[in-house]
């Protein structure tokens, strides 16, 4: 009982932490030139789940994550994140199977793109076009870019989360 109870609060704990990540990007860093392009500090806390806790906890951060959105953002930028979300996790989880052949770079990469992937085709359904896969080019460099930063940071921070965690 008391090990449930401690990955509950782990949990929640990482959900918090995941929400401040998305706010002090929002807050901090001035909007990008290109509409709807996020740094995406709150997957740092999804890949760590994913990495060290297992997939249903990523997939939970994730959903919770949509849920959080659905209330400050409406239901599109919801189904958005949740797409994009369970797309990201699904191909790390996939990747990740075999992490010793891989870097969590790699595996970082990979999920950005995912997430882009899962975002444009709920905005292709959203919109009832496919117009919106010409944004692709743009969303695909910057999510590598930033699929490298949080993956660097994953491995910067994985000691220490290690230490709060566990």
């Amino acid at each position: 009982m008391k090990y449930r109870a401690s990955r509950a609060a782990a949990m929640g704990l990482l959900f918090a932490l995941s929400i401040v990540l998305s706010f002090a990007e929002s807050a901090l860093i001035p909007p990008l030139p290109v509409p709807g392009l996020k740094i995406g500090l709150s997957n740092i806390v999804t890949m760590y789940c994913l990495f060290c806790m297992g997939r249903r906890e990523a997939y939970m951060i994730a959903v919770l994550k949509s849920m959080f959105v659905l209330f400050t953002r409406g239901a599109v930028g919801a189904a958005m994140s949740l797409a994009g979300g369970l797309a990201s996790v699904t191909v790390m989880l996939l990747l990740g199977a075999e992490r010793e052949k891989r870097s969590f770079l790699f595996i970082s990469v990979c999920g950005g793109l995912a997430h882009n992937a899962g975002q444009l085709f709920t905005a292709a359904a959203v919109l009832k076009s496919a117009m919106v896969f010409y944004y692709f080019p743009a969303l695909a460099l910057f999510g590598i870019a930033m699929g490298v930063l949080t993956g660097v940071l994953l491995r910067s921070l994985m000691p220490h989360f290690k230490r709060i965690f566990f």
